[in-house]
């Protein structure tokens, strides 16, 4: 009995030590202006380890709690309530007693906003996510694009492109200004992160909801550099050099150099770039930009919003360059001036050049299926390009007074073209020659854009009451002399039986202006509602001369002019566009829907066939956008759109081409404009706590009367005339899915990335409707993980399955795809750096590819920095195996094809980098 007394003794005592090591933790909930208590919100602690919730209370109403039995350590607290923001802060609770006194909690009608983290290196308020750039350890000398890689939410893939919060950043500011024009990769290539103190992340709505505080549902995800107060005196720059050793005259070398000096306000900077490994090259994308089409033919997007290009003529003037494919010569230069006097004035300057020389080799083999017969044409193109582009774009935005504000914008861009290609291809069916073609076809064109525009905007006294007025001037004028020589050989059952040659020179002069004027009046109704009205009216005058001469042996000269192919083409298009739009705006959920109302008169004359087309379009414009926003940086979009579009002139009736002999197209005078139903529903959430994202995408799209095309193809001689014609059925839709996260034991991040696309095509052969089913199906997964100045990781791989039948033929045709990647970076000796990265491409065999192709990239990097970080010396190897290919391979339709390109195999590149700065000026002393 004893010995049990002194056992439940010893237990007691044990016990009654263990609770004495818990403590209770107690405080008190006010607002902030009112100074009041605040009752029934919910105070809680979560484990900093994994933000998982440990305790929670209530407060009384007196603002009271008191969480009790915590275990001593540290802590999250946080505050929630449905008229508050929360609150956030880190805590350390030891043995005894925690009052932490009176937490005041900021009123959501005075804030606005939902969310306030009150720690160091994230901050959230609203729809902006800013990151203390400092607690973000990178190289030294590391540019922006490299502090972004580390940043919780924001993705940087091997091509630059940025990713924030799942949505693709389409817009960079640095101090909340444009620098370097649209383009994102400028600021983050060319600025040093040490410049930077914050980055700050947001949906950046349009310059008109801006402006009227009426939100239009159109956004686009924007990064702002806050740059610090010290760089924003001096300057800091750039000069990386590398070359090829112990190589022939043809060796590998970029010059790339950068340099920018920062005033209060003044902004300068430029940078040069030079080199042949193919680096800092022109996307097809940004052929765009720098006037690569000019085909000139009215049409209207799915906005209403009405462009004109010319497709009355010949439009394949301009070669297609892939600058991911064969090898390029490139320079490239610009400069930038931007600066604000006394917030009224503000002028933002941005000349560039742009030299490329561009030769490529591809290998072509495509595939057609007609009935029974399949037809296997084999082509192999040699292209030579030189082009180079010049182009000027300012701005000057006046604040004439509280109220009124003006806004001139400039444009201008000079574009020349020289190429020469040369083509050589045959085309079998089921095994028996059709035909041969040989085309040399040489460019030589010179465009020239210019662009003005002047929007004035008037706010009235009343809040939301706004009037706005914008007229704009574009034109667009074309040289083109070109050259065309082809051979072109026809078969019968493999004999041969004709035989067909050209030789002529092209010369072409096109010439659009137009002119454009709309004005918008929004109208509050009450605090949430508003009414917009708008009237567009726009008009486009182009005329086009194209004569087409054939060689005359008699002359030694091309003076024979070929009726055929010649016209002169003048055109007058007017467009008037009124619509109204209801928008509701309140701090969780926007939404409006109107329409807009498009009466186009289209006046065509043919001179050369003295044939008139006049047109009278009725376009009809409705939209509707919806989104939710539930908590901070969560949110759901919805949005509809409705679109007609009419046919081109092109469509109608275009000038013969013969550019191609055996695939040519004619016009359908009998089209009908066809219209669009597109629905796309997006959502979006992310958690600072828990680094976590996760995003959905859908969209759904019909289109009735789409434009299609029917391809009559004799199976005899191969050749195919194509005529534009109406057909119904036709819709996609396509879901995208990300999720990321941080498992935070071992400090590795993880983003999942499943895909899924449909499309159903109509399209008619031989005058027979022919359905084609296309399905895409993706997984993509990404790990990520570095310690600083110890080591980098990064691992991705991502697998596609193409799959596509036709109602012609019962055959699915499929085939996989996977890319896996790896990146490593190992630090040592604190100023050396070892960094590699790998690339498998895996390209499955299947009945129509007979080669199971796989191919490996592998690159590495070794570097050391010296003097203060201010040198940095490497080599590189570039494709260590020896295996860069350049091959795609896809299925569409009827037809299922190959291709393969040049690409830039093994080099090794030694070089030098200088990172200077000015210096501070402590350290001046």
């Amino acid at each position: 009995m004893p010995k049990i007394l002194v056992t439940i003794t010893i237990l007691f005592l044990f016990s009654f030590s263990s609770f004495s090591q818990k403590t209770n933790l107690s405080g008190i909930l006010t607002d902030e202006s009112e100074k009041t208590p605040i009752y029934n919100s919910v105070v809680a602690l979560l484990t900093p380890k994994d933000s998982i919730l440990y305790r929670f209370t209530r407060s009384d109403k007196e603002g009271k709690f008191n969480i009790k039995n915590i275990e001593a350590g540290n802590y999250i607290l946080m505050t929630t309530h449905s008229q508050y923001a929360d609150y956030l802060d880190a805590i350390t609770l030891e043995d005894g007693e925690k009052n932490i006194g009176t937490i005041a909690l900021i009123s959501k009608m005075k804030l606005l906003k939902e969310i306030i983290i009150n720690t160091g290196s994230i901050r959230v308020k609203g729809d902006t996510t800013s990151y203390r750039a400092s607690d973000f350890k990178v190289d030294a000398n590391a540019n922006v694009e490299e502090l972004l890689k580390k940043l919780p939410g924001i993705q940087v893939d091997k091509n630059g492109t940025i990713k924030a919060m799942g949505e693709t950043v389409e817009k960079v500011l640095v101090d909340g200004e444009e620098f370097f024009g649209d383009d994102p990769g400028m600021a983050v290539k060319n600025l040093r992160a040490d410049a930077v103190k914050e980055v700050q992340v947001f949906n950046k709505k349009s310059d008109q909801a801006e402006f009227t505080g009426i939100d239009d549902g159109e956004t686009k995800k924007t990064i702002n550099l806050k740059l610090k107060e010290d760089k924003k005196k001096g300057y800091f720059g750039k000069i990386d050099a590398a070359n090829q050793p112990f190589s022939d005259t043809d060796s590998r070398y970029n010059i790339n150099s950068m340099f920018s000096s920062f005033k209060g306000k003044r902004k300068l900077s430029a940078f040069l770039l030079n080199g042949n490994t193919g680096q800092d090259g022109l996307s097809w994308q940004d052929n765009d930009k720098f006037g690569g089409r000019d085909d000139i033919s009215m049409n209207m997007d799915d906005d209403g919003n009405v462009s004109y290009e010319w497709t009355g003529g010949n439009n394949d003037e301009e070669p297609y360059v892939d600058t991911q494919n064969g090898f390029i010569k490139n320079t490239n230069a610009g400069l930038q001036y931007s600066n604000k006097w006394n917030d009224k004035q503000t002028l933002n300057l941005s000349p560039k050049y742009n030299k490329q020389i561009y030769t490529n080799n591809n290998i072509r083999n495509v595939r057609t299926q007609v009935g029974e017969t399949q037809l296997n044409e084999n082509t192999s193109t040699v292209s030579n390009v030189n082009r180079g582009n010049f182009k000027v774009n300012a701005t000057y935005d006046v604040k004439l007074d509280s109220l009124n504000s003006i806004k001139f914008t400039a444009k201008t861009n000079f574009y020349n073209t020289e190429s020469d290609e040369f083509i050589n291809g045959t085309t079998t069916g089921n095994g028996v020659l059709k035909n041969k073609q040989e085309k040399t076809f040489i460019t030589n064109s010179d465009k020239q854009s210019l662009q003005a525009n002047i929007l004035f905007r008037h706010k009235f006294t009343k809040e939301r009451r706004t009037f706005s007025l914008n007229g704009n001037w574009n034109m667009l004028h074309t040289n083109s002399d070109n050259f065309l020589k082809s051979f072109n050989e026809s078969y019968n059952e493999g004999v041969f039986s004709s035989r067909d040659d050209v030789d002529q020179n092209k010369i072409g002069e096109k010439t659009n202006q137009d002119l454009g004027l709309n004005i918008t009046y929004t109208e509050p109704l009450n605090k949430n509602f508003a009414l917009q009205f708008g009237y567009q009216i726009t008009h486009n005058t182009g005329k086009s001369n194209y004569l087409t001469y054939d060689y005359s042996k008699d002359t030694g000269d091309y003076d024979l002019v070929v009726e055929s192919l010649s016209n002169q083409f003048r055109q007058t298009i007017t467009t008037h566009r009124p619509n109204i739009k209801l928008s509701y705006n309140a701090k969780k959920i926007n939404y409006s829907f109107g329409s807009g109302f498009g009466f186009t008169s289209f006046d065509l004359l043919d001179q050369t066939l003295n044939k008139e087309y006049k047109r009278h379009y009725t376009n009809f414009f409705p939209t509707a956008n919806f989104s939710y926003k539930y908590k901070s940086n969560s949110n759901l979009r919805f949005s509809y759109e409705g679109a007609t579009k009419q046919p081109t002139i092109n469509q109608l009736q275009p000038l013969r081409n013969n550019q191609d002999f055996f695939n040519q197209i004619l016009g359908n005078p009998d089209l009908k404009q066809s219209f669009t139903n597109r629905i796309s529903i997006f959502h979006n959430t992310y958690s600072i706590l828990t680094e976590s994202q996760f995003y959905q995408n859908i969209t759904f799209s019909s289109t009735s009367n789409l434009i299609s095309y029917n391809k009559d193809i004799d199976p005899e001689n191969a050749k195919t005339i194509t005529t534009p014609i109406n057909t119904n059925g036709n819709f996609s839709g396509n879901f995208y899915f990300g999720y990321g996260f941080k498992v935070k034991k071992i400090d590795l991040y993880v983003n999942l990335n499943p895909s899924l696309n449909y499309n159903k095509y109509v399209l008619s052969i031989n005058n027979k409707i022919n359905n084609s089913n296309t399905l895409n199906s993706g997984f993509g997964i990404y790990l990520n993980k570095f310690k600083e100045k110890k080591y980098e990781f990064s691992l991705s791989n991502n697998f596609s399955n193409n799959r596509n039948s036709t109602s012609q033929n019962d055959e699915i045709k499929s085939f996989n795809t996977n890319n896996l990647s790896l990146e490593i970076g190992v630090y040592f000796r604190e100023k050396w750096k070892l960094s590699t990265d790998y690339n498998l491409f895996s390209r499955q065999k299947t009945v129509d590819f007979q080669t199971n192709l796989t191919n490996q990239l592998w690159n590495a990097r070794l570097q050391r920095t010296f003097k203060n970080d201010e040198f940095t010396a490497y080599i590189m190897v570039r494709d260590i195996l020896n295996q860069n290919i350049g091959i795609n391979r896809y299925v569409y339709e009827n037809i299922i094809g190959e291709e393969q390109n040049d690409r830039l195999k093994r080099y090794v590149m030694v070089g030098l980098t200088w990172n200077f700065k000015n210096k501070d000026t402590a350290a001046k002393k």
